[in-house]
């Protein structure tokens, strides 16, 4: 991390100037990129920004609106601040017109009462930056080892973030994008304490950089995605400024947790990575043409013209998943369920979808009856599979080409998603019993769905948080009692006029609205997405 002005400002070389700070007093914090010495009034030109200007004014003009428009030059052109050495040029102070424009613009200006060697200044400076770059070029030479080695590993968030905690010795934790925790190393502190309040907290943090480090908070904070898809962010709780090591420790660490979530792969038959990445291809549109997703799928001996095709997810019931392995029994499962199919002389298609589900896509012959196909199914596979390792399988709609398929294994993955939570020992379940809550629920990891809810619902989250407010649940009332203000002034316990003042105030701070209909459903759909996410945490 470069020195700031107030650094620089601290070294005893310009100590020995009696440095006096006359403008930009608030702005000591900039970083000082480099430090130049000019004498030349138009030297704005050859800045490239963060420069550290130094110069005794021998060259510069008599006239205050051109000593004002050499202020403004540099600082258009991002300079991080001016040192003017007094005595030659300017004896006892700078002219009014030079301290009053750096302050409008913002410049730091500092004057040396003392002559000063600018060489000794620049020596000092300069050999400052270029320790630390080397001390974070030696950081990032140790921690690519170390993070390296995790990433050919494999390691899971939580082995990611103990390894944070222990080079850093602060806590570390992982969120997703609606500020729910996903894995936290406390680094020996109560982790309870820790976690308190945390989205309310986390709400507040909300730096412009990808890495930056938030005083107010003292957290350090990365955004952890990769290609062009963030899905969430990693903090370093900090109880001091952090170092240049720190700042590349949480890089590294949030790289590596992307690459996991990319490269994270069970391990399974050649057969059934052929047909993962067949039914991966057909689910992300990775096939240009469809034909080229049939042509392969019949490569594997799977037909998928002149049939019907109908998407099925298997996922373990919570407790099996509890009881076993997950990553090495998900693959057993679906080595089970391709055995199921070849029992009961159905072709199809099965790989693990991710870490927990298996997906088959079925091609049924056009007379075949999709109803006794999956019972059949089913029940073979319940007696392949391990005895008291409970499952539930669900179907997609039935569809005519490749062209659909990934609509219908949407459906299925909606219906899977709930049924898993109650299993009724159905020996499978179909869509009509899915409604708006489960599909929401299904949905709550979706970085889309997080970044919905945000921004529907950020800046009123924010204002409650700030300061403690229940506007939330007073749209949540209003809401739920179908936009009726007299009903939902009774059900908050509110007069009328009271009630109303607080719709105002909603409609202004969500900048809406809330007798737009379209308005009101967006923002009904974001608070049960944002239940939703918070349910899941509890």
């Amino acid at each position: 991390m470069l020195p700031t002005i107030a650094d620089v400002l601290a070294l005893e070389t310009v100590r020995r100037g009696n440095p006096r700070v006359v403008a930009g007093a608030d702005r000591l914090d900039t970083r000082v990129r480099w430090v130049h010495v000019g004498e030349v009034a138009d030297l704005a030109h050859l800045l490239r920004g963060g420069e550290l200007v130094l110069t005794t004014g021998v060259a510069l003009p008599e006239d205050p609106e051109k000593l004002a428009a050499y202020i403004g030059e540099l600082a258009a052109v991002g300079a991080s601040g001016l040192i003017v050495e007094l005595g030659r040029r300017f004896v006892r102070e700078l002219p009014p017109a030079v301290v009053k424009t750096a302050e409008e613009h913002g410049l730091p200006l500092i004057v040396l009462t003392r002559e000063t060697p600018f060489v000794q200044i620049t020596e000092s400076v300069h050999s400052r930056i270029i320790d630390i770059q080397l001390e974070e070029l030696r950081a990032s030479e140790q921690l690519h080892e170390v993070f390296t080695e995790l990433s050919v590993e494999g390691a899971s968030p939580a082995e990611v973030l103990a390894q944070v905690a222990r080079l850093a010795g602060r806590p570390v934790v992982l969120e997703n994008l609606a500020h729910q925790v996903l894995a936290c190393e406390s680094a020996g502190r109560d982790t309870g304490t820790l976690l308190a309040g945390w989205e309310t907290r986390s709400r507040a943090v909300a730096p412009e950089e990808r890495t930056a480090y938030d005083k107010a908070s003292g957290w350090l904070v990365t955004v952890v995605g990769a290609r062009g898809q963030d899905w969430g962010r990693l903090i370093l709780v900090c109880d001091s400024p952090p170092s240049p090591r720190d700042m590349v420790l949480a890089e590294r660490a949030a790289t590596t947790l992307a690459l996991g979530r990319l490269l994270e792969r069970h391990q399974e038959s050649l057969e059934r990575q052929a047909h993962g990445t067949i039914l991966h291809g057909i689910l992300t549109h990775a096939y240009a043409d469809p034909d080229e997703a049939a042509a392969r799928a019949r490569a594997v001996g799977v037909p998928l013209t002149g049939r019907r095709l109908v998407s099925v997810v298997i996922r373990l019931t919570e407790q099996a998943e509890q009881a076993l392995d997950g990553q090495a029994e998900l693959g057993e499962l679906a080595e089970a369920a391709a055995a199921a199919c070849r029992d009961v002389r159905l072709p199809a298609l099965v790989g693990t979808l991710d870490q927990d589900r298996v997906g088959l896509l079925l091609p049924l012959p056009p007379r075949t009856s999709v109803e006794p196909a999956l019972t059949a199914l089913a029940e073979r596979l319940r007696a392949l599979w391990q005895p008291g390792s409970a499952f539930v399988l669900a179907a997609g709609s039935v569809v005519d080409s490749v062209r659909d398929v990934r609509r219908s294994f949407l459906e299925a993955e909606q219906v899977a998603g709930v049924a898993v939570r109650q299993p009724d020992g159905r020996a499978f379940y179909r869509l009509p019993d899915l409604r708006l809550r489960g599909l929401l629920h299904l949905l709550r990891d979706d970085a889309r769905l997080q970044t919905f809810a945000e921004r529907e619902l950020g800046t009123l989250l924010a204002h409650d948080a700030q300061r403690g407010g229940d506007l939330t649940r007073i749209l949540r009332i209003y809401l739920d009692s179908g936009r009726n203000k007299a009903v939902a002034a009774q059900r908050a316990h509110l007069s009328r006029p009271a009630f109303y003042d607080r719709l105002r105030r909603l409609e202004r701070i969500l900048d809406t609205d809330l007798d737009d209909v379209e308005s009101c459903l967006s923002l009904h759909v974001a608070l049960l997405a944002l239940e939703s996410f918070r349910r899941d945490t509890r």
